[in-house]
């Protein structure tokens, strides 16, 4: 399994790159909105193919990067259900798998320092590994003393969903602020200085109590942000007609857009040597120039990038606007093969 665990300095947050080797599919965790051109960098170096973006509860310290990925790539986004994430394409609840290739994610609902927080298990050969957000961190854990936080809830949690993995499982945390980037639940059991294993619920609860920290700095501008995926509003919906690659008779009757990124263009899927190809956050400023009456026919891997681009062209006052229903993948499947 390809792994990579990416930081961003301002926020001390990790982010946390998965992907099967053979099918290049993959997820991230907790991305920050300030890095997304950096995980795109890593995709496209890496040559993989963004299935899923997976918050681990809606974050007050950064506002996350599944939104802006979403439409970059046409991923899925996925959150702990009782988060409340409406736009999320996938509300998570414990025991639930995402698949990437050959692995899988497995969710673990581990609330307390949020009543939408979640861990996630991913067992590579012999090693299993645990995404623990703000549940448990190194040596401590996060708070709980907003967001429906709740100490006794993120006692139980810990010592349940994660204390009760093998003690060589590998942590990873969703932050540190002291330059650590791994333990296991055997050294937390035994050291960490709230959750070891010889601290008490009641002793816990009070320590919890007792804390008094302030407020997150971004917290008024992260959360509701991070309620709607990270994107300042939800997309609105214009009438964008769907076309199957089947009812395309004749490429000129279009002016075909591609908006995948550049390395999509050239990898196994090829592409339309007629088309405009425009990675789709170039699109709006490019479509500027162009005839507001031209019959458009927008084009991405699956279909839901080019949606998302349709949908802003006929917010800009474009009259004629087509999807191609399933993108590269059902035209090549209908074609037999790539175009390029």
């Amino acid at each position: 399994m390809i792994f990579e665990q990416l930081f961003d300095p301002q926020s001390s947050t990790y982010t946390y790159l998965l992907a099967d080797e053979e099918s290049r599919d993959a997820i991230l965790i907790d991305p920050v909105l300030e890095q997304v051109e950096r995980d795109l960098g890593r995709l496209g170096e890496l040559k993989l193919n963004l299935a899923y973006c997976v918050d681990t509860h809606v974050h007050a310290d950064h506002v996350t990067g599944a939104g802006i990925l979403r439409t970059r790539t046409g991923c899925l986004t996925a959150v702990c259900a009782s988060a409340g994430v409406n736009c999320a394409d996938h509300p998570l609840r414990s025991g639930d798998q995402l698949r990437f290739g050959r692995h899988q994610l497995e969710v673990r609902h581990t609330p307390g320092h949020t009543s939408g927080c979640a861990s996630y298990v991913v067992r590579d050969g012999e090693q299993t590994l645990v995404f623990t957000g703000d549940t448990l961190f190194i040596g401590g854990c996060g708070r709980t003393d907003f967001q429906q936080g709740d100490p006794a809830t993120l006692y139980r949690s810990v010592h349940e969903q994660i204390y009760s993995l093998p003690d060589d499982a590998v942590i990873y945390p969703g932050h540190d602020y002291n330059g650590q980037t791994q333990s296991t639940v055997g050294h937390e059991k035994a050291h960490n200085a709230r959750l070891k294993l010889d601290i008490s619920e009641d002793d816990f609860i009070k320590i919890m109590n007792d804390l008094d920290l302030g407020m997150p700095k971004k917290i008024k501008e992260a959360v509701p942000a991070n309620m709607g995926c990270g994107l300042p509003e939800a997309p609105k919906t214009g009438e964008v007609k769907e076309v199957e690659p089947a009812q395309v008779n004749n490429l000129g009757d279009y002016h075909l857009v591609d908006v995948r990124e550049p390395h999509e263009w050239v990898g196994e899927l090829g592409s339309i040597d007629v088309a405009t190809k425009l990675p789709q956050g170039d699109v709006p400023e490019a479509a500027r120039g162009w005839n507001r009456t031209d019959t458009l026919l927008i084009i991405c891997r699956s279909g839901r990038r080019s949606r998302n681009v349709g949908e802003i062209l006929v917010d800009m006052g474009f009259t004629d606007v087509s999807n191609l229903t399933g993108g590269m993948i059902a035209w090549n499947d209908h074609r037999g093969g790539s175009e390029q």
